[in-house]
């Protein structure tokens, strides 16, 4: 049995930038980081006592006879893509989907990361992430950019930078109380409302050639930010300030990205002593995070005590296997017949030497 921990991620500048439409032609950065609310995948070898040969736990669970039959795409396409069979997944999470902190693809990240390491495959961040770029934007056809793959792959606080069809990974190196400090100035709320990201991505996208000013100029506060972050003698409320000015520019990117609910939440805020805040993901709902001093968060909470108040800290691992205990795992011939020759030489040395065989 493997199981993976994946965080999720919330990014605070940069986001439309990493969008391959937007950075192959002008480049694209993101400043973002992972926090300790995490996704969780448990796989196993399928036992062979039932009539069925794989199991999806997720919202629903889904027991078939061939791959093809998984309704679940992510599920489905990464089954192929790595050649899967005969297993049991089961997905949970520590906060909701469709909420705007890159759960899908946390689930993708951590879903590969078991497959290879089921196989005894070690893969490095990089290729994990490249992976889940592919199942997730090609595979599946899903819209969206590339920053949420490599975030929660990585793990930590990072800034990327998109080119070409490359991206890089650059730690951003902060003194660990001014770290803390952000932490602690940092206020997470659930709107209690989700939304369907690639709706909103799929109007992004749609609207680009309409606002490469302005996603330009939340390309360049991503460098801004970050010397606010680095340099112990900047004014750390400048950080809050600036989400202010992003959030201001991202808004303007589509319609969608900002409702008259969200928009009351926001003014609620910024009135109770947020300085700066903005909607993570595409927008539309999902959580908002708001930059705020200490002595002003007891206001803000107030202001805003119908939504959910969820307290968290930053993280540095990314997608990790906490459990693993390996299984040694012959096909069946009807699901690999190119293997027959392997399986019979296998199950030979089984008989003979009693290989534990499942």
């Amino acid at each position: 049995m493997i199981i993976t921990r994946t965080p999720f991620r919330m990014s605070f500048f940069g986001g439309g930038t990493d969008f391959p439409e937007f950075f192959k032609e002008h480049g694209g950065s993101v400043l973002s980081t992972t926090f300790d609310k995490y996704c969780y995948v448990h796989i196993r070898h399928l036992p062979r006592f039932f009539e069925y040969f794989t199991e999806i736990c997720y919202s629903e669970i889904e027991r078939v006879n061939n791959v093809d039959e998984i309704r679940h795409p992510l599920v489905r396409e990464a089954m192929k893509m790595l050649d899967m069979h005969e297993i049991r997944l089961t997905y949970e999470a520590d906060l909701p989907a469709r909420s705007g902190l890159g759960t899908s693809s946390s689930f993708g990240v951590g879903m590969l990361n078991a497959f290879h390491s089921i196989k005894g495959q070690m893969v490095s961040k990089q290729q994990l992430a490249d992976e889940a770029i592919y199942l997730e934007r090609m595979l599946c056809k899903e819209v969206g950019g590339w920053q949420d793959q490599i975030a929660v792959t990585y793990g930590g606080m990072n800034k990327i930078t998109f080119e070409g069809d490359s991206f890089r990974v650059q730690p951003v190196i902060i003194y660990p109380i001014r770290k803390k400090k952000l932490n602690l100035h940092l206020m997470l709320f659930f709107t209690g409302f989700s939304r369907y990201s690639f709706q909103i991505q799929s109007r992004t996208r749609a609207h680009m050639k309409d606002n490469i000013s302005a996603l330009l100029e939340m390309k360049n506060l991503v460098d801004e930010a970050e010397k606010i972050l680095t340099d112990k003698d900047r004014d750390l409320n400048d950080f809050g300030r600036l989400m202010d000015y992003n959030w201001q520019l991202k808004r303007r990117l589509n319609d969608d990205i900002s409702t008259d609910v969200t928009e009351e939440i926001y003014r609620k805020a910024k009135e109770a002593g947020a300085l700066g805040g903005k909607l993570l993901g595409a927008g539309g709902g999902g959580f908002f995070l708001f930059y705020v001093e200490m002595d002003k968060q007891a206001a803000v909470r107030g202001a805003l005590n119908d939504l959910l108040y969820v307290p968290f800290r930053f993280e540095k691992e990314g997608s990790c296997a906490i459990y693993y205990e390996p299984e040694v795992y012959a096909p069946q011939r009807k699901n690999l017949d190119a293997a027959s020759m392997w399986y019979d030489d296998f199950y030979r040395n089984y008989q003979e030497q009693q290989i534990p065989f499942l």
